[in-house]
């Protein structure tokens, strides 16, 4: 399992429409192969700043299968113009768990 992680940083004003925005894009990207699931989190001292974390089977479904597909550009339609900047995605996998 690879996780994603992805601190996105949505333009001032802009958060309700983001919101709007991935709830659309939520469907697309949870149709993808390789997708286990995902969260989205608000902070709260800075409602403008999110966390998104996908946990995908491996980096390559998220790598090359996602961001390589047709859905991904429509996933781009849909985020890409609320982030400044343009968020930084790391993976990470399981070190320990309890």
């Amino acid at each position: 399992m690879i996780l994603e992680h992805a601190p996105l940083q949505v333009k001032p004003g802009h958060a309700d429409e983001f919101e709007a925005a991935f709830a659309q894009a939520r469907t697309i990207v949870s149709a993808m192969p390789g997708f286990r699931r995902l969260s989205l989190s608000r902070c709260v001292e800075r409602p403008d700043a999110y966390l998104l974390l996908v946990e995908w089977d491996t980096l390559e479904h998220h790598t090359e299968g996602f961001r390589g597909s047709d859905e991904y550009q429509q996933w781009r339609h849909l985020l890409h113009h609320f982030y400044d900047p343009f968020p930084t995605v790391e993976h990470y996998e399981p070190v320990d768990r309890a």
